[in-house]
């Protein structure tokens, strides 16, 4: 959730893998990389291909997939020959570890920390990132540790039961906020005149007390095509790192980290504000059969699974939100997104692919959840949330993309929603 600032030399200096790429159509892979680039081919007739009336993604925080997942059977986890990652404070190399607290603290997950996690594709930056930008850690060699169906029963459940996608990736390589930009926007930016779309560039290091969103979100085109949408999110707010209570803190309803739709201006044009609500309504909401037809969930801190809250805490949090969809009336015709923002400084050994200078970041976990999604899957396709906006426009808005054809056209590098390569959650459906 925190980023460590710097200016954009210090990211060309640190990240040469991520030299800039113009346009969707350079997604490169990052030698050594392994991940599986499966393409699909669009969807001609620009239709829904299945009954779903209903996507709810619920987006957690700041957790790599291997630290979840890295163990589990039948993913592209945590290999035998793994690189371990040197502990420069105690002269030791620490290989990923079974970790069996249900409390962590996590590393700096900010620009800079990505490219000394990186390390040229070597992989073995991650305690060095905590040393070197986040003094204070109790255990900076804790961010190689993974967890098993041991600590996270509720997550297990649910990949057993539905789909696990292996290869989903962090939108941008940077913290929160741009995560959650990306989740609404595919598209992460400052804008210099307040208001003027035409004066923004892409950034990783958005600051989010000051949100001038003049971009276009994914809400101007479901507002266009008349479909209901709500961002459901927690009335107690974000706290700072190492708080162990759930407490007031941000307005989730002014825009932060993990609400950013009010600081959109095209939301607020359309007179939407009203849609960004409280998760108690989206509780309310799917217990009457009134989901909207596309809605995201972000927990209270103390459920969010972001160090160091607890991760019980989380897994119940997550249980409460899809029991209710599950239990009422539209769970029949409803697929749920369970995803993570961000790598949060935890381990993962997959390198990025690189697209567009912003992404990819690290591996996430996601879980397709469904009447309709296949069960004990593993998705092996390229994901990020740019696929999450590919499904709402391919089952809502006849696959119309956010780009200059949209009617609010924007100086964004590409469409990230046509990147070669990216997969098509459908394919998860039986």
């Amino acid at each position: 959730m925190y980023g460590f600032t710097m200016k954009a030399v210090a990211i060309l200096a640190l990240l040469p893998l991520l030299a800039a790429c113009s346009g969707a159509s350079n997604v490169t892979p990052v030698s050594g990389s392994q991940t599986h680039m499966s393409s699909t081919a669009a969807n001609p007739s620009g239709r829904s291909t299945s009954n779903i009336q209903h996507i709810v993604i619920i987006e957690m925080e700041n957790r790599s997939f291997d630290n979840y997942f890295g163990k589990y059977p039948g993913v592209n986890g945590i290999p035998n020959n793994v690189q371990c990652n040197p502990d420069k404070d105690t002269g030791q190399c620490i290989y990923p570890y079974h970790d069996h607290l249900l409390r962590n603290y996590g590393g700096p997950h900010g620009s800079e920390a990505f490219g000394v996690d990186l390390d040229n594709g070597k992989m073995d930056g991650f305690i060095a990132a905590v040393e070197q930008f986040q003094g204070g850690s109790p255990n900076p060699d804790e961010v190689m540790g993974y967890h098993t169906c041991d600590e996270i029963p509720v997550y297990c459940n649910y990949a057993a039961q539905y789909t696990i996608a292996d290869n989903n990736f962090a939108a941008s390589i940077s913290w929160s906020i741009m995560a959650h930009l990306y989740l609404v926007s595919a598209w992460s930016a400052i804008c210099l005149i307040p208001g003027d779309q035409y004066s923004c560039h892409s950034s990783n290091e958005v600051d989010y007390h000051h949100p001038n969103y003049a971009w276009t979100d994914i809400t101007f085109l479901l507002y266009k095509h008349g479909v209901t949408w709500g961002y459901f999110a927690s009335p107690h707010g974000i706290l700072q790192p190492y708080d162990q209570d759930d407490g007031i803190g941000q307005n989730e309803f002014t825009g932060t980290q993990w609400s950013p739709l009010p600081g959109f201006k095209d939301v607020i044009v359309d007179h939407q504000l009203g849609n960004v609500q409280t998760d108690d309504a989206f509780i309310a909401d799917a217990t009457a059969g009134l989901l909207p037809s596309v809605s995201w969930v972000t927990p209270p801190f103390n459920s969010s699974d972001h160090p160091s809250a607890n991760i019980d805490n989380g897994q119940a949090w997550v249980k409460k939100q899809i029991d209710a969809v599950m239990q009422g009336p539209n769970w029949s015709t409803t697929v749920i997104l369970l995803t993570w923002d961000e790598w949060g400084g935890f381990y993962d050994h997959v390198v990025p692919p690189v697209i567009d200078g912003q992404g990819f970041g690290f591996r996430t976990p996601l879980i397709i959840i469904g009447p309709m999604v296949k069960t004990g899957y593993v998705d092996h396709q390229l994901l990020s949330s740019d696929a999450y906006l590919k499904l709402i426009e391919d089952e809502f808005l006849g696959g119309e993309r956010i780009d200059n054809n949209d009617g609010r056209p924007d100086p964004r590098p590409d469409v990230r929603e046509n990147t070669p390569g990216l997969g098509d959650i459908r394919n998860d459906f039986e």
